[in-house]
């Protein structure tokens, strides 16, 4: 009995320890950057007026802001595609390690921009957060998945999900003014990323590899096992076991399937159209410009600006909620019915916000419609069509390949 205890420890150590520097920095990463929006562009003026003598005009501003905002996932489609390759060679756990130096030379860049004159450094820097958020998004899941036993892979793969809603409440709840969010520390707050990054480095370490990366990709039946004990307990480990070296004897001589060879695989495309549909259908949604454009768009709804900053936390909360609580139902109801269910309410809550926003001025209560469909929208985002962006669903449509 003792040993169930101590198992439920290292896995729970485990998912804080790999979430925390993980998917909780690409929640942080996507709010930290909405509550210093006119402070950064003041910035922006003024190094332009000290360069050139001359002040930039409002377009140029705005076009040099949606670039810094721009270049997050642009950094992050570059991540996505170093994070197979990362995690081959060198493993799920040492990925998520090396992973953090992007985004601490992140923090670096955007911490003294200021102090250097150079908004391009802020640019730089957010493209490395990018880079960062796009490998952990690919390669904790993996991990965690790989790392837990069958059970309990289902809850343990939506905890990405948590900790990205996490990352979101948190890097809302220290950009309010009274934090980090002034016109004096918002270089702190931009930098603030590296903290979650040095907790990963030092507790990360002492937790074990994937069990299946040890033994299926580099053969390690030892370590495998050693690593299996620290995570289950000294309880029969023989079925897990035989259902790893099952597979590593089917995997024999097979090499990384190349995204070629998978469009190329009559087997294949089926999922692959899944996948392509699913992924594309989350970016093109807007729920992510929901938080990086949240203060324009509350302002835009006629909410009092003094009252945005405490607004906007409400946005990263919604997510959270439906985070907590979808584990309870998504097996009973099932993935495809929460994901069209949550686009379809989607689409009628963007049409009602429309409407809002046509009727601004005429009603007194307007404004409050509008911040209601904001929050509504992203709850509907969260129940289903949020829970494929740590590629829950993309795990259960494919094989796994070596």
């Amino acid at each position: 009995m003792s040993q169930q205890p101590k198992m439920g420890r290292v896995l729970l150590f485990t998912m804080c320890a790999a979430g925390i520097g993980g998917t909780f920095q690409y929640g942080y990463n996507l709010t930290i950057i909405n509550a210093p929006t006119m402070h950064i562009q003041k910035f922006v003026n003024q190094t332009w007026l000290e360069r050139s003598g001359s002040v930039l005009d409002a377009w140029i501003i705005t076009l040099i802001w949606s670039v810094i905002v721009s270049v997050y996932p642009l950094g992050g489609f570059l991540g996505a595609l170093l994070a197979g390759p990362m995690a081959i060679k060198l493993g799920r756990k040492k990925s998520l390690l090396f992973n953090n130096f992007f985004v601490i030379l992140s923090a670096i860049l955007c911490g003294f921009s200021r102090f250097a004159k150079s908004f391009e450094m802020i640019i730089l820097g957010r493209i490395l957060a990018g880079v960062n958020s796009g490998v952990s998004m690919n390669v904790q899941p993996m991990y965690l998945g790989e790392s837990a036993p069958k059970k309990l892979r289902g809850t343990v793969a939506l905890s990405s999900a948590v900790f990205t809603a996490l990352g979101l409440v948190l890097g809302q709840v220290v950009g309010i003014s009274e934090i980090l969010g002034s016109e004096e520390t918002w270089p702190l707050l931009l930098a603030s990323n590296a903290v979650p990054a040095i907790l990963q480095l030092v507790a990360l370490p002492w937790l074990p590899e994937s069990p299946r990366y040890l033994l299926i990709d580099l053969k390690d039946k030892e370590s495998c096992v050693s690593a299996l004990q620290r995570l289950r307990g000294h309880c029969d480990l023989s079925s897990e076991m035989e259902e790893m070296l099952a597979e590593q004897v089917a995997t024999k001589g097979q090499t990384p399937k190349s995204l070629f060879e998978l469009i190329r695989d009559p087997s294949l495309r089926r999922q692959l159209r899944t996948i392509v549909v699913l992924s594309s259908a989350m970016q093109l949604c807007g729920n992510d410009s929901m938080y990086f454009y949240a203060s324009y768009i509350f302002q835009e709804a006629g909410i009092p600006s003094e009252k945005i900053q405490y607004v906007v936390i409400g946005t990263g909360s919604c997510e959270l909620i439906t985070s907590l609580t979808c584990t309870l139902f998504i097996d009973r109801v099932g993935r495809r019915a929460l994901v069209m269910g949550g686009y379809g309410m989607m689409s009628v809550w963007a049409i009602v916000f429309m409407v809002a926003l046509s009727q601004q001025g005429r009603v007194d209560w307007i404004p409050y419609l509008s911040m209601v469909c904001i929050f509504a929208y992203i709850l509907s985002f969260g129940i289903g069509p949020g829970k494929y962006r740590v590629h829950m669903g993309h795990s259960e449509l494919l094989p796994r390949v070596n």
